[in-house]
């Protein structure tokens, strides 16, 4: 009897396991990359003098040349509710050296080089934070100083992990949570595309890669 008791014990257990497995499984097939590190297909930027591919990275601006103007490239879908995983570097020279993931935001034609919509900015005074671009033009959220500098990676590759559902939106960095921020303001939409900026103004290069999705419910 102990005996078989131990064997149903152990097929549970097995088969607990499996269904494990199997639930990362689908989770890991949940994401969908955006940028495939070779074209711009599924984008739409300045790709002639601002964006380029380097090393499977999408690369905007210069360190000897200062940047003169705000520039995004974005994506041709937009998105509601998601998990938005990027890697980012963010180096500079002089000026002002920022960049930024924008999410649920609108290019804009006026001018025809922003974006509007929330930013999760990088930067001296502005990593971990969340900006309203070219909307309300202010940070909406801020991190906890202590956990920033734990958490950054000064002129190396870091990770923003975003989250939004509804009205609210979560921004970690190298997964630790910075803001947990819910959107106050019902006539602020909660959608649109996914892109990314360097800041005019300053000789700067900000770099993004493996930049990929899961999209919720």
């Amino acid at each position: 009897m102990k005996t078989l008791l131990n064997r149903f014990q152990i097929c549970g257990i097995v088969l607990f396991i499996c269904g494990a497995l199997n639930i990362n499984a689908q989770q890991t097939e949940k994401w969908v990359s955006l940028f495939d590190g070779k074209t711009f297909n599924g984008w739409i930027g300045d790709t002639n003098k601002t964006w380029k591919i380097i090393d499977g990275a999408l690369v905007g601006g210069s360190t000897n040349i200062t940047v003169p103007r705000n520039e995004f490239i974005y994506t041709e879908r937009s998105f509601t509710n998601f998990i938005l995983s990027v890697e980012f570097k963010l180096v500079g020279t002089e000026g002002f050296i920022n960049g930024g993931v924008q999410i649920r935001s609108q290019p804009l034609k006026n001018p025809p080089n922003e974006m509007r919509g929330y930013q999760c900015d990088m930067g001296d005074g502005w990593w971990g934070s969340i900006y309203d671009e070219s909307r309300r033009n202010k940070t909406l959220a801020k991190p906890d100083a202590d956990a920033l500098n734990k958490a950054l990676k000064k002129n190396d590759w870091n990770h923003y992990l975003i989250r939004c559902e509804g009205k609210r939106i979560r921004l970690y960095l190298n997964d630790v949570l910075m803001v947990d921020y819910t959107e106050q303001d019902p006539t602020i939409e909660q959608y649109g595309v996914i892109g990314v900026q360097i800041h005019g103004g300053g000789k700067a290069i900000a770099s993004y890669r493996n930049i990929k999705i899961q999209e919720l419910p």
